[in-house]
């Protein structure tokens, strides 16, 4: 009798704690429309647990123009992983000098097979792409601080969505896409959003948060996910990228007004 009443009362307490979230989420309506903010090279809050712009929280980040929002995993907003990245004073790096950083970077990696082919720089950072020989596909992207030529890995889709070259490609992966419900994918599954329905999803996104701009012919296919360029009159205005398995749209809000571009040899 005993366990009876204790399964019953476990019973009630958890469907009482159901009605309570569901209560809070009603409660608090939906996402309100941005404000402007500043521009800053990593987003007004940055930080990566909290507060907004952070991992764990809503924010609004930094693109070419302020106050941009998105469909992301940890609501929209900044860089997800850190705020204010290095220094950023002095006299900037020049394209030549991020593209030898960003080479030496991908030969850390001892692995022929992966190759630099593009850098653009933006007045946030240099962004790189990495593309293995072998497949055609691309295998990450890097950030290069435009005053120290500091290289790390681009936060966001890139560490979040990279089945095989993320940080959520190896044992994090395996442990959330059993929370997730296979919401990261595998490096050996095909994506279920082809590259045409990616930049469908792009453009209704950018219809919505940033009209005026379309998404460029091409969509960069990587593991998990696709990265997009923005355009804005025919010109560079920013980057997205689509999840190859849901087709969520995450937009890279850290890299500030477009500069330039340089395509590499394979």
């Amino acid at each position: 009798m005993n366990t009876k009443v204790k399964l019953i009362t476990v019973s009630i307490t958890v469907v009482l704690l159901a009605i309570l979230l569901v209560s809070t989420i009603l409660a608090e309506g939906p996402t309100p429309a941005p404000t402007p903010v500043p521009q800053t090279p990593f987003g007004r809050w940055g930080g990566m647990m909290g507060g907004r712009g952070g991992m764990m929280g809503r924010g609004y980040g930094l693109g070419p123009s302020t106050g941009i929002t998105g469909t992301m995993p940890y609501g929209p907003g900044g860089c997800p992983m850190f705020g204010a990245w290095g220094g950023n004073t002095g006299t900037p790096i020049s394209l030549d000098q991020a593209i030898a950083a960003a080479r030496q970077y991908v030969a850390t990696y001892g692995n022929a097979d992966l190759t630099l082919t593009e850098v653009m720089e933006f007045t946030g950072n240099f962004y790189a792409e990495v593309e293995e020989k072998s497949t055609g596909i691309h295998a990450f992207e890097l950030l290069i601080n435009r005053y120290t030529g500091a290289v790390s890995p681009e936060p966001g889709p890139n560490m979040m969505w990279n089945t095989r070259y993320g940080h959520m490609g190896g044992l994090m992966g395996g442990m959330l896409r059993g929370l997730m419900g296979g919401w990261w994918g595998r490096p050996d599954s095909a994506m279920t959003v082809t590259p045409e329905q990616a930049k469908q999803k792009a453009q209704q996104w950018l219809d919505t948060y940033l009209p005026g701009t379309t998404v460029a012919e091409e969509a960069d296919t990587f593991y998990g996910y696709y990265t997009i360029h923005v355009l804005q009159n025919g010109q560079v205005y920013g980057m997205l990228s689509v999840n190859g398995y849901s087709g969520q749209v995450w937009y890279h809000t850290w890299h500030g007004d477009f500069i330039g571009v340089r395509e590499l040899a394979s």
